[in-house]
């Protein structure tokens, strides 16, 4: 009841807070065999809700335990002690040691099971959103996915393996990414020198990017190689649903946002010109051959 307290308070008294998560809730679901359903849950699995509500109340559930282990009410200057001490990455949780029992009982009190095969707070070793770390120090593993591909047309074997190379780059295992060139380079033929935020499948390094020649209306740098395409599935939207989602294109500063926050979100939402006819998941993926900025 704390719980559903603290979230009917921060609802309550955040200015336009309840109207802006109201929007994003889905109230009913298409359940193939069972048709439209209405949704119980407030921040179903899959909805926009979902991992900020976790987040919510699985802050509220570490300060309870936390409260419970100090043995004395919290107040606003104890709990800004804990800033960079409590962390929460939706079910991904980071409490100080001193206090890790009381919190399990916390959230076991209230129905939560914790995952003890992937929680550690014994030892040095530690691990969270997919890092680990021991005694401080990070020492994750990069790790192979995907069966290497054999040929240019294994189009997710390539983008796996060219993700792998520039993992064991940046990991140092130079050698490691040196084999993975040698593989790489023959089958791809244009494999280029990249940034990691290019868009082209190549190789990251600390040396720069490699261009070819120059954007003729921009003058910026291009380079020639494989970048991944990729289909989302067709789902049209039309009536007042599209009329509302080419609107939200104009300045608009809805439940209090920032305009350049929303207006950036809604223009790259619409830059793909199928935009009303396609959406989702891509069920596939292609890589195709041209020119591209290496940065």
């Amino acid at each position: 009841m704390y719980v559903l307290f603290c979230t009917a308070f921060l609802i309550c008294f955040v200015p336009d807070l309840l109207q802006a998560v109201d929007a994003c809730r889905s109230r009913k679901a298409d359940v193939p065999g069972h048709g439209v359903i209405r949704l119980a849950k407030f921040a179903s699995m899959g909805s926009a809700l979902c991992f900020p509500f976790e987040a919510m109340v699985f802050t509220t559930l570490i300060f309870m335990g936390i409260e419970r282990e100090l043995n004395s009410p919290l107040t606003y200057e104890k709990i800004e002690s804990f800033r960079g001490k409590v962390r929460v990455f939706g079910d991904d949780l980071i409490v100080p040691r001193d206090y890790v029992l009381s919190v399990v009982d916390e959230l076991h009190l209230f129905g939560y099971v914790v995952n003890v095969n992937k929680s550690f707070w014994t030892g040095r070793f530690r691990e969270s959103c997919g890092r680990e770390y021991y005694d401080g120090h990070d020492v994750s593993i990069v790790k192979v996915r995907q069966v290497l591909p054999t040929q240019r047309q294994n189009a997710s074997g390539v983008i796996s393996a060219v993700a792998l190379r520039n993992q064991l780059y940046w990991a140092g295992l130079w050698r490691s990414a040196d084999w993975m060139d040698n593989l790489l380079g023959p089958m791809l033929k244009h494999y280029p020198n990249v940034a990691p935020s290019s868009p082209l499948l190549g190789r990251e390094s600390a040396l720069g990017y490699q261009f070819q020649r120059l954007h003729p209306n921009y003058h910026s740098p291009l380079t020639k190689g494989y970048r991944v395409v990729a289909k989302s599935p067709r789902d049209s939207l039309d009536g007042t649903g599209a009329l509302m989602k080419c609107l939200l294109g104009k300045p608009w500063t809805g439940f209090g946002l920032p305009k350049p926050v929303l207006r950036a979100q809604i223009d790259d939402a619409n830059v793909d010109e199928e935009h009303l006819e396609r959406s989702g998941r891509p069920e596939h993926v292609n890589i195709k051959l041209g020119y591209g900025p290496p940065y």
